[in-house]
C-alpha cells in the first residue's frame, strides 16, 4: 500500500478533508485551486479534452478540424448513429497520422495539467485517458492507483480507473472481467473512489446527452457486499441523481468539474 497522508498529529486528532475531482477535460485552471483548502486531492481521470458538447470551440478535435465538423460528430453521437459518426471521422483523418497528432495534443495538455496538480494527490484513469503517459507526467507528490488501495488520514481509500466497452471505443475502456479483478483487488475500504458510477440507473443516465452511459455491475455488487462509507465517481457529466444511497453507502457523482470548477469536500 502506497504512504499517505497521515492526520493524526501525537494522542490528539486533527480533522482531515479531502477535496475530490473527476472529468476535468482541459479545465487546468480550476484544477490548479482544486486542492485548496484541503488536506490532499483525489482525482478520478479523464483529464484529457477531445471534445467538449457543450462547447464545439474546445478540444482536440475542433482543433484539428474546426467547429463545423465538430458539431456534425456531436449531432451523430447524439443521435446514436455511432458507425455514420465512425464513418465521418474516418474521412476527416484520411491522409493523417491520427495516433501522432492525438498523442502531441494529449501530451500538451497532460503537462499542463499535471503541473496543477497540488501536493499530495491520489489519481485513477479516466476512460478517455491514455494510461501509459501518465508516468512522464506525474511528478513526485502525485500518487497514481488502479486496483490499489491508499490510506489518508486514518481512512482506506481504494481507487479503480477505466471505462467499460462502448460503441464510443474511447482510448482506456476495458472488457468487464478485467475491470471485475481490479473490483475484487481493492477489497473493503472505507472510500471507494471509481471513474464509473454503479450500474444504478439514475446514477448511469445523462440528462443532456440523453443516454446511459455504461455503470459496473461489479461495483454495485462490491459496494453491497463491503459496505465502504462513500463511493464516489464521475463519468457521467449531468445525471439524473447526483447522489443516493446504496445500502450503507452513500454513492455520489462528482463528475461536473469541468463545467463547475469546483471538488467535492470528504471531511471527518
Amino acid at each position: 500500500m502506497p504512504a499517505g497522508v497521515n492526520s493524526r498529529e501525537g494522542a490528539t486528532a486533527r480533522r482531515t478533508r479531502i477535496h475530490v475531482v473527476s472529468d476535468v477535460h482541459g479545465n487546468t485552471e480550476a484544477l490548479a485551486r482544486a486542492g485548496d483548502g484541503a488536506d490532499a486531492l483525489v482525482c478520478l481521470g479523464d483529464l484529457v479534452l477531445f471534445l467538449d458538447y457543450a462547447d464545439h470551440s474546445r478540444g482536440i478535435f475542433p482543433e484539428l478540424f474546426g467547429v463545423e465538423n465538430a458539431d456534425r460528430i456531436v449531432e451523430l453521437r447524439t443521435a446514436r448513429r455511432y458507425e455514420e459518426a465512425r464513418d465521418f471521422g474516418r474521412r476527416l483523418w484520411a491522409g493523417l497520422d491520427r495516433d501522432a497528432a492525438i498523442v502531441g495534443a494529449v501530451r500538451h495538455q497532460y503537462a499542463e495539467m499535471f503541473a496543477a496538480f497540488p501536493t499530495p494527490t491520489y489519481a485513477t484513469y479516466g476512460n478517455v485517458d491514455i494510461p501509459d503517459l501518465w508516468p512522464e507526467y506525474a511528478r513526485p507528490g502525485t500518487t497514481v492507483l488502479d486496483g490499489e488501495r491508499v490510506e489518508i488520514g486514518g481512512r482506506v481509500f481504494g481507487f479503480v480507473g477505466g471505462g467499460l466497452r462502448t460503441p464510443m471505443r474511447t482510448p482506456y475502456e476495458i472488457s468487464d472481467e478485467e475491470y471485475a479483478a481490479k473490483i475484487e483487488a481493492v477489497g473493503e475500504v472505507d472510500v471507494l473512489c471509481t471513474h464509473i458510477p454503479p450500474d444504478v440507473p439514475e446514477l448511469t443516465y445523462d440528462t443532456v446527452a440523453r443516454r446511459f452511459e455504461r455503470g459496473s455491475r461489479a461495483l454495485l455488487d462490491a459496494i453491497r457486499r463491503t459496505r465502504p462509507r462513500y463511493a464516489v465517481f464521475g463519468h457521467v457529466h449531468q445525471p439524473l441523481v447526483r447522489r443516493m444511497r446504496i445500502g450503507a453507502t452513500e454513492c455520489v457523482n462528482v463528475g461536473h468539474f469541468a463545467s463547475t470548477g469546483r471538488p467535492w469536500a470528504l471531511e471527518w
